[in-house]
């Protein structure tokens, strides 16, 4: 008994077989290209192939199934079909899209190991700030992209755009200063992901631990963690000791009214013991920072002071050197 197909038939086992054999190819292909690229130290390489393994073979079904449909529509006529090339045409634009957030995110996370890898600086800042604002633009450009493809006009979009913005600017006004505050850290990055940072004058100093677009997150010192609005950052005076290139000592002694005579050569010793003491850098930039001198009456005491500043930023050495300082002195 034989069995007669129709070249409609036919086209259409044609499409689906292609489809499978792309299929199976490209992910083939991925598979292998995977392999020999993670051999290479080259990022790119890398994060192309990993954000293309998922996508492509949506996009690959997505144009079989999207061609099969359309060859039933033209054998049929069923008008519900004829909305298959704007869900194709959605449907690529997606596909490119969701490509496209992955491949930031892989090369973001391709660049930092990279960067461990060979014992370099991270700045995770940067890196951050970059993907989010690339990440930002892709979802625009496609959700824009899928508007036009329903028919609506870019430029109308665009134009109320500009004239409810001015309405959104208001009702918003708290996010969008936080936002960009957040674009102004990732900018003129005062810290970065990490560091230490203070202000005496709104009693927050913690290391920081995630600086995302309406709030920055840091843990203080008693570990407690404080969530930040980005935009306090722009209207205070923040201090960065984890860029500090030194510490310093400064301390006032006090000696009895019948050490009078003995004042001069205490200052001198004192400042004899810093010059030559090896975790004290005397000369900072050219200019002597060493300082020993006396310089109050005080009521019970006549005091001296001095300040050096310390080679090392690490606090507990810090306090070590210091101590041992003291202990000399005294």
């Amino acid at each position: 008994m034989s069995i007669h197909l129709s070249p409609e038939i036919i086209r259409l086992i044609f499409v689906l077989v292609a489809t499978v054999a792309t299929h199976f190819i490209v992910r083939r292909v991925l598979q292998h290209a995977k392999i020999i690229t993670s051999r290479s130290s080259n990022v790119w390489d890398d994060s192309l192939v990993n954000a293309a393994i998922k996508p492509a073979p949506v996009l690959i079904w997505l144009s079989g199934i999207s061609f099969a449909l359309h060859l039933v529509h033209l054998q049929t006529g069923e008008q519900l079909l004829e909305f298959i090339p704007v869900a194709r045409n959605i449907g690529v634009v997606l596909c490119i899209a969701w490509f496209l957030l992955k491949l930031i995110r892989e090369l973001a996370n391709n660049v930092i190991a990279a960067k461990i890898r060979s014992g370099e600086a991270i700045d995770r800042t940067t890196i951050d700030g970059l993907s989010k604002v690339s990440r930002i633009g892709v979802i625009i450009v496609a959700v824009l992209t899928v508007m036009q493809t329903f028919g609506f006009s870019i430029s109308g979009i665009l134009a109320f755009g500009g004239m409810g913005g001015i309405a959104v600017g208001f009702a918003a006004k708290d996010l969008l200063a936080n936002f960009f505050g957040g674009l102004m850290i990732h900018l003129d990055r005062p810290f970065n992901v990490g560091e230490t940072i203070r202000s005496p004058e709104k009693q927050i100093e913690g290391r920081v631990e995630h600086i995302g677009w309406r709030q920055t997150r840091i843990r203080a010192t008693n570990m407690a963690l404080i969530y930040v609005p980005n935009a306090l950052f722009t209207s205070i005076v923040l201090e960065n000791p984890s860029r500090m290139t030194h510490r310093r000592i400064r301390e006032v002694i006090g000696l009895r009214y019948e050490d009078l005579e003995k004042m001069a050569a205490i200052v001198q010793d004192v400042f004899t013991l810093l010059q030559n003491h090896p975790a004290i850098d005397p000369v900072v930039d050219t200019e002597q920072v060493t300082v020993v001198a006396f310089n109050e009456f005080a009521d019970s005491s006549i005091n001296f002071m001095f300040q050096a500043l310390c080679k090392t930023t690490n606090v507990t050495e810090f306090h070590a050197i210091k101590q041992g300082i003291l202990l000399e002195i005294s």
